[in-house]
């Protein structure tokens, strides 16, 4: 298992196996659920059956990223997030925050969460990396080409696993040079965002190869993703393969999964390890 990142010291989470984060989307116009959980009493009951399910940290969104999404100021965002994250930490859960506005990190981190989650990697606000830095918190950069659908997305296809490592690696000096230390980074592949569908697809199967080339812990995020709508019939389907995407990540040493439904990721995640602990019995045996 690949080590975990360093959170702030009250904070105790699983270390010996691939942790869940689930999702929460306080959005009218995210892609699965958008719409579903704007209420703050909403929110929390949904935030209250993911770990039920199964979940470790859960992770709040207020800005959909769906193609064709229209981008919030940090204001309009935090008018949606800041009462959902404060009654949640409240509630004793480990809150992480979907966001690419360095004025939403350092508020959320004053609330209490303790992850920023940022697809963009620090790249779309120029003040993040610096937010970053000033928190306590686990960082999660996530290789980015652009917000999907928009001019300015570099759309990757063929040779999309050594473009993706060689950006992960610019985009992780931009917050190590501002001040984050190795040890609060943790690395997201981006699946889905700028790649096409093979291309989603390539850079999953490479997970071990980023892996050895990219020293820090990694979070996989397939679930409900355009990749993996395009191999299956049916929502239910969805699901399924989400769920084999976990076990498969969990075998290969991933650090987290982020999922929308976390009760058959967690199963497949503990059948993993335990095909992992077989393994390690055979192999010490010969």
């Amino acid at each position: 298992m690949r080590r975990s990142p360093r959170f702030p010291g009250h904070v105790q989470l699983p270390t010996d196996r691939t942790l869940i984060m689930g999702i929460l989307n306080v959005t009218p116009d995210s892609f699965s659920d958008g719409g579903r959980f704007l209420r703050v009493e909403d929110a929390v009951r949904h935030a209250d059956k993911l770990v039920e399910q199964g979940a470790d940290i859960v992770d709040v969104g207020g800005e959909s990223t769906r193609p064709g999404s229209r981008r919030l100021s940090s204001q309009e965002e935090l008018e949606r997030i800041e009462p959902v994250v404060a009654a949640l930490v409240a509630g004793g859960h480990v809150v992480s925050v979907d966001t690419v506005h360095a004025h939403t990190a350092r508020v959320v981190c004053d609330l209490g969460a303790v992850m920023i989650n940022d697809v963009s990697g620090a790249q779309a606000d120029p003040l993040m990396a610096a937010a970053m830095a000033q928190s306590s918190a686990v960082v999660v950069i996530q290789h980015w080409r652009g917000f999907p659908g928009s001019d300015n997305e570099r759309l990757l296809d063929d040779e999309a696993v050594p473009t993706v490592i060689a950006d992960l690696h610019r985009q992780i000096e931009v917050v190590r040079n501002a001040g984050v230390a190795d040890e609060r980074i943790a690395i997201d592949p981006g699946l889905g965002f700028a790649k096409t569908v093979d291309a989603s697809w390539d850079t999953l199967a490479a997970l071990p190869t980023l892996m050895e080339q990219l020293p820090y812990p990694v979070v996989v995020g397939a679930s409900r993703k355009r990749f993996v709508n395009a191999i299956v019939a049916t929502p239910e389907a969805v699901e399924s393969a989400t769920a084999a995407i976990s076990a498969l990540s969990a075998f290969h040493g991933a650090w987290a999964v982020r999922v929308h439904a976390p009760q058959g990721n967690a199963a497949a995640i503990a059948a993993a390890r335990q095909w992992v602990r077989g393994t390690m019995r055979l192999n010490n045996g010969q």
